[in-house]
């Protein structure tokens, strides 16, 4: 597929809880984390409606990682709320 024709990413970016548990991570937790965010960034439509609210739910039972996030109404930045690793 030629650069033209790749999938366009959002723009990821953490709020601040997300950064508090960012910083308790092990290098390991955040590659893994990383390769997540990645997923999400292409298709944030990866995670699982939450219930009555605008939040999706990133689940991958391989890597271990839960991250929490919402897009924006243009899909253009994906906000991340929360991450477990």
């Amino acid at each position: 597929m030629s650069p033209e024709h790749t999938p366009r990413r959002s723009q990821v970016v953490l709020v601040e809880p997300a950064l508090s548990q960012l910083e308790k991570l092990t290098a390991s937790e955040t590659h893994r984390l990383d390769r997540a965010i990645v997923a999400i960034s292409v298709n944030p439509e990866l995670g699982t409606p939450v219930p009555d609210t605008l939040l999706r739910d990133y689940v991958d039972d391989i890597d271990g990682i839960r991250v929490i996030y919402y897009v924006t109404a243009l899909r253009q930045i994906t906000i991340v709320a929360y991450v477990e690793a």
